[in-house]
């Protein structure tokens, strides 16, 4: 069953300009090159209710699959250099894992 992985991070107040542009420069580019992008369902900002969000959302298969993943991703040099540079704009992450109801459409 397929599980998925919800990744928010909150961003410091006056600092999402730069987190995106982070993102746009090292990241993205980084998890393209790497194949990477292929596990993603999408990124998102908050806009309401908790404000300076950046929200991630990721399906993989299993949990093994998942693990194997962040390893692999981890280990990508050009991922820790975006990780370096993005660290100092966030205040914290929460990740959250959710399997998908038996109703409904899932991505």
């Amino acid at each position: 069953m397929a599980i998925y992985e919800l990744r928010t991070y909150q961003v410091y107040v006056g600092q999402m300009t730069e987190v995106i542009r982070v993102y746009r420069d090292y990241g993205w580019p980084a998890l393209e090159k790497g194949g990477f992008d292929a596990k993603l369902v999408g990124y998102f900002t908050s806009d309401t209710g908790e404000l300076h969000q950046l929200v991630h959302l990721w399906k993989f298969d299993d949990d093994a699959d998942r693990r194997n993943f962040w390893s692999s991703l981890f280990k990508d040099e050009d991922f820790m250099v975006f990780g370096s540079k993005i660290r100092p704009l966030l205040m914290s992450q929460k990740n959250q894992l959710l399997q998908a109801a038996p109703w409904g459409p899932h991505p």
